[in-house]
C-alpha cells in the first residue's frame, strides 16, 4: 500500500474517531421547552377575573429563558378601573446547586426569587420563594404551574404572610398562541 493510501484512510478516519468519542451535552432547557413561545389566557383571583398574555424566550445562546407576563382585570365593584399587572422573569440554571432559580420583577415593585422543582414527568412546577423584595421579612409566595395537555398549562400563584398557610392569590389558565 502506498503512503498516499494510507494517508487518506488515516485522514477519512480521525474525524469518525474524534465524533465517536464526542459525548453530547444534556439539554439544560429540557424540562421547560414546553413554555417557549407565545401564550394567551385566563385568570381568576382576589383582583377579579384578568385576561392573560405570556411570552417566554431564549436569551444569549441559550444561557437563560425570559418570561414577560401581562394580566388586564376587568372592573369590580370594588376596583372600578380595572387593573392592569405586569411582570417579567429571568430563568437561570445555578450549576453550583444544581437548581433552576427565577427571577421575577413587578411592576409594583416586588422583586420574587424562586427555586423549582420539576417533576420526574416533566409536568408539574413548583417555584419556592428563597427571597422577596420590597415585603416585610417572613413572606412566602409559591408558585404551581401544572402542564394539563400539549398546549395548555394551568397555575396557581400562593402567598403566606409570616406564620400563616399559604393562601390562594389566583389561578390562571393558558392556551398556546397559534
Amino acid at each position: 500500500m502506498s503512503i498516499r493510501r494510507i494517508l487518506v484512510i488515516v485522514l477519512a478516519v480521525i474525524p469518525l474517531v474524534l465524533l465517536a468519542g464526542e459525548e453530547k451535552k444534556p439539554d439544560t432547557w429540557e424540562p421547560f421547552q414546553f413554555f417557549i413561545g407565545k401564550w394567551q389566557g385566563t385568570g381568576e383571583g382576589k383582583s377579579g377575573k384578568s385576561t392573560l398574555n405570556r411570552e417566554y424566550h431564549f436569551k444569549f445562546n441559550k444561557k437563560f429563558i425570559t418570561s414577560a407576563n401581562k394580566a388586564i382585570f376587568k372592573p369590580t365593584e370594588k376596583n372600578k378601573k380595572g387593573e392592569i399587572h405586569e411582570d417579567f422573569g429571568v430563568f437561570s440554571y445555578d450549576g453550583i446547586r444544581k437548581k433552576y432559580v427565577y427571577r421575577q420583577f413587578h411592576g409594583e415593585g416586588f422583586v420574587n426569587q424562586y427555586v423549582v422543582t420539576i417533576s420526574p414527568d416533566n409536568k408539574n412546577y413548583t417555584f419556592d420563594s428563597e427571597s422577596i423584595e420590597n415585603l416585610p421579612p417572613g413572606w412566602k409566595v409559591r408558585y404551581i404551574i401544572k402542564i394539563e395537555g400539549e398546549n395548555k398549562f394551568n397555575e396557581r400563584f400562593e402567598l403566606a404572610g409570616p406564620g400563616k398557610d399559604f393562601a390562594c392569590l389566583i389561578t390562571n389558565q393558558f392556551t398556546r398562541k397559534k
